[in-house]
C-alpha cells in the first residue's frame, strides 16, 4: 500500500509518502524551489517522494489531499473577496484535483479529507498513543478554526468545532499585523518579543476574545477587518490600545513589547482553558495537538507542565505542511481498515540525503578546497569542536533533511552556547534578523534534566521550558530565563550526538546552540549547493558537508560570485496574483 499525501495552495505546500502504513519520506516544496513558504503544487517534493520510495506513478494506490476544496469555497464565498480585489479565478474548488491530474500526471484514486481532521491525524497516528484527546488550532481550514475530538485505535471523532471568523490563530495574526510584522510569517517574532514586555494590556486583549459555552469562543468583530477589508484590524483596535499601528521595519519600544506580552498571556490562558475543557470530555491521559497555533512553543510548554494530561504529542510539522501526513494516514486507514503502526514517529529526518561520494564528486567539480575526513569521523568532530570553542559558527549538513520548520541537526548552524557574543553576531551578520530573536539549544538526552526543567524527550524542539543549568548559557537563554530545547538521542542521531559528546568532553557542556541553516528570507538549505550558497551570503566561518570541512578563510578570492542565488521561478498560473494585501491581510485562499 503506497499512499502519497499532499498539502498545497495555502500556506506552505508539502508532500509525503506512506508505505505499508509507515512514513518513508516527506518534504516541503520550498526547500526545492527556494521560495520561502512556497504554496504552489509540490511538484519537486512529489518527485522526491516517489524517488525515495523507489516508485513510479502506477505504483501509487492513492493520493490523499489535506482538505476539502468545495467546503472551503463555501466559506470563501460567504466572506467574499477582500475589498478592492476583484480577481475571482482562485475561487475554483476543482483546482487541486485538476492540478494533481494535469501537472503530476496522476490518474488513480484521489481522496479528500477535512482540514482539521488532517491536522488531528498528523498528530495522533504518529504519536504512538493507543488513544488520545485531540485538539487543533489554526487560522482557518474550511470553516473550522478549532476542533476538539477523541481517538481510539483507527477511529477519530471530532465532536466540536469553532468556526470562522472566530479564531485564536487570527487573533494572533491580527496583533502581529498591528505590531508591524507580516501576517502568516511574523507570528513567531511576536512570541519572541513578548518576554521583553509586561502584560499591562491584558484587559484590552481580553476585550478582543470572549469565552462561550463548552469549547466555544468568539472574537469581538468590531475590532477586526480581515473578513472583507484591506487589513486585519479596524481603527477601533488602535483606539482600544491608544496608539497607531507600528510601521513595518519601524522602531520597537516598550509599548510594542507590552502588547506582545499581553497577547501571549491571553492566548496561553485560552489554550490552557480549552485543554482543560477537553480533558473533561475525553477519558484519556494523552493529548495530541496540531495546527499552526501549535507552533507557539511557549504555550505548548505551559500545556505540558500545567495541563491535565499526562502525555502530550505535537508532530514536527504541526502547521499546514504537516497536513499531508494526516491525509496520508487517514487514506491508509480508510483503504485498509487498519490504523498505521502504533510506534511513535522516531524522528523527522524524512527529506533528501546526499552520499559522501556524491558530495566528493561535486566538490571536485567546483575546485573549492576542503578537508577530507572520509572514514575519520573522530577527526572531523574534533576539528568542528576546535572551531566552536574558538567562537566560530559552523554550518552542519549531514544525513536526511528534517521535515518541519525546526533545524534538528541535519541542516543546522551551530555555535558555542556559553559564548556571550555569539547570539548578537548570529542575529546581525549570519541570520540577518532582529536582535530580540532567541536561539534554541540541542542537548544530549541523557543530560537534558541537568540543564532544563524538562522531564521528557523533546526531539522536535516544539516547547519552551526554564533553563536550570549550573552553566552560564547566554547564547540560548531568552530574556525570561527560558529556552526551546531539542533532546538528542544517540540511537537516532549518532553523528550529531557524537559531536555533542565531543563538545561535552572538551568543555563540560553537553549542548550546542542550534539554529536553522538559512539566512533571512530563504528556506532552510536542502542541497550541498544550497549550503555553499548560504556560506557565500552569510558570515559564518566553516561548513561541514557530510565528511568534508570547508573553511571560509581558505576559499579563493571571488568565489562568492560562483555561487549566485538562482532567479525565483515563475508563479503558477493557478496562483492568486500577489498584491499589497498579502503584506497586511491573512491569506484565506
Amino acid at each position: 500500500m503506497n499512499i502519497l499525501g499532499i498539502s498545497a495552495f495555502y500556506h506552505e505546500s508539502a508532500c509525503c509518502l506512506m508505505q505499508e502504513g509507515r512514513l518513508t519520506a516527506a518534504a516541503a516544496e520550498e526547500r526545492f524551489t527556494r521560495v520561502k513558504h512556497d504554496a504552489r503544487l509540490p511538484v519537486h517534493a512529489f518527485r522526491f517522494c516517489l524517488e525515495a520510495g523507489g516508485l513510479g506513478l502506477p505504483d501509487l494506490d492513492a493520493v490523499a489531499y489535506y482538505e476539502r476544496p468545495a467546503k472551503k469555497l463555501a466559506r470563501q464565498l460567504w466572506a467574499g473577496p477582500p475589498e478592492g480585489d476583484a480577481e475571482l479565478a482562485w475561487l475554483d474548488p476543482r483546482q487541486p484535483e485538476r492540478m494533481i491530474r494535469e501537472r503530476l500526471g496522476y490518474d488513480g484514486p484521489l481522496l479528500f479529507f477535512d482540514h482539521h481532521r488532517s491536522h488531528a491525524a498528523s498528530a495522533f497516528f504518529f504519536s504512538g498513543f493507543a488513544d488520545a484527546a485531540l485538539l487543533t488550532f489554526d487560522g482557518v481550514g474550511e470553516w473550522a478554526t478549532t476542533a476538539y475530538g477523541r481517538a481510539d485505535g483507527g477511529t477519530l471523532d471530532l465532536f466540536e468545532e469553532v468556526h470562522f471568523p472566530h479564531s485564536l490563530g487570527l487573533l494572533y495574526a491580527t496583533l502581529t499585523a498591528y505590531l508591524g510584522f507580516r501576517v502568516n510569517n511574523g507570528e513567531y517574532k511576536v512570541m519572541g518579543l513578548a518576554p521583553y514586555g509586561t502584560p499591562r494590556y491584558v484587559d484590552q486583549v481580553r476585550a478582543l476574545v470572549h469565552n462561550g459555552p463548552a469549547g466555544q469562543y468568539t472574537l469581538a468583530m468590531a475590532y477586526f477587518d480581515f473578513v472583507r477589508g484591506r487589513g486585519m484590524f479596524t481603527p477601533a483596535l488602535c483606539d482600544l490600545f491608544g496608539a497607531p499601528p507600528r510601521s513595518p521595519g519601524g522602531p520597537l519600544d516598550a509599548f510594542h513589547c507590552d502588547v506582545a506580552r499581553s497577547l501571549q498571556q491571553v492566548v496561553e490562558e485560552m489554550m490552557l482553558g480549552k485543554v482543560r475543557y477537553l480533558a473533561g470530555r475525553v477519558d484519556s491521559e494523552n493529548l495530541c495537538l496540531a495546527g499552526g497555533v501549535a507552533l507557539n512553543a511557549v504555550a505548548i510548554g505551559r500545556i505540558a507542565r500545567e495541563g491535565p494530561f499526562a502525555r502530550l504529542f505535537v508532530p514536527p510539522a504541526p502547521g499546514d505542511a504537516g497536513g499531508c501526513l494526516g491525509a496520508a494516514a487517514l487514506a491508509h486507514t480508510q483503504l485498509t481498515g487498519l490504523r498505521p503502526p502504533t510506534a511513535p514517529l522516531p524522528d523527522a529526518f524524512l527529506g533528501p540525503r546526499y552520499a559522501t561520494e556524491d558530495v566528493a564528486t561535486w566538490l571536485a567539480a567546483t575546485g573549492l578546497p576542503a578537508h577530507n575526513f572520509r572514514n575519520k569521523e573522530a577527526g572531523l568532530l574534533e576539528a568542528v569542536v576546535d572551531r566552536l570553542v574558538q567562537g566560530q559558527v559552523v554550518g552542519w549538513f549531514h544525513g536526511a533533511m528534517e521535515f518541519g520548520p525546526r533545524a534538528l541537526g541535519a541542516r543546522s548552524l551551530l555555535a558555542n552556547p556559553m559564548d556571550p557574543g555569539v547570539r548578537d553576531r548570529l542575529n546581525r551578520l549570519v541570520k540577518q534578523r532582529e536582535g530580540f530573536r532567541p536561539f534554541a539549544p540541542s542537548v544530549l538526552a541523557a543530560h537534558a534534566g541537568d540543564h532544563f526543567y524538562l522531564d521528557h524527550a523533546a526531539p522536535f524542539m516544539l516547547e519552551t521550558c526554564r533553563v536550570t543549568s549550573p552553566l552560564a548559557l547566554p547564547a540560548i537563554t531568552h530574556i525570561d530565563g527560558s529556552a526551546r530545547p531539542q533532546t538528542v538521542d544517540p540511537a537516532r542521531q549518532p553523528r550529531f550526538a557524537a559531536l555533542l559528546e565531543a563538545f561535552y568532553r572538551r568543555t563540560g557542556c553537553p549542548l550546542l546552540l542550534n539554529t536553522s541553516f538559512n539566512v533571512r528570507g530563504e528556506p532552510i538549505v536542502c542541497t550541498p549547493a544550497d549550503a555553499l550558497g548560504c556560506l557565500a551570503r552569510a558570515g559564518f566561518e566553516a561548513l561541514v558537508l557530510e565528511d568534508f570541512l570547508i573553511e571560509r578563510a581558505s576559499l579563493p578570492a571571488g568565489w562568492e560570485a560562483l555561487v549566485e542565488a538562482p532567479p525565483l521561478p515563475a508563479r503558477s498560473p493557478f496562483a492568486r496574483p500577489r498584491s499589497a494585501l498579502e503584506e497586511n491581510l491573512y491569506t484565506f485562499v
